[in-house]
């Protein structure tokens, strides 16, 4: 099966795995520390989640004491195509 998620839902799902590397933090200690539930975490990893609410992705840069800017401040958003020609 193959991922069939959008670049950008990558980014943010490699994004997120990378604050957990760094920080050295789970899924479920992220989450915690987010004060969302895990699955609200790992239905972005897994890709239940097609389009993460920015929202979401503020929660989780407020857990770990974090800006949207620095979030996105990442190589993995730097090469990202353009979604609408």
């Amino acid at each position: 099966m193959t991922d069939q998620r959008s670049p950008l839902c990558k980014a943010v799902k490699n994004r997120i795995l990378q604050i957990c590397d760094e920080k050295d933090l789970t899924i479920n200690a992220l989450a915690t520390a987010a004060g969302l539930p895990p699955s609200s975490i790992k239905n972005i990893l897994y890709g239940k989640s097609k389009n993460p609410k920015i929202a979401t992705i503020k929660i989780i840069c407020d857990g770990v004491n974090m800006s949207l800017k620095d979030f996105f401040d990442s190589a993995e958003f730097d090469n990202l195509d353009q979604e609408i020609e």
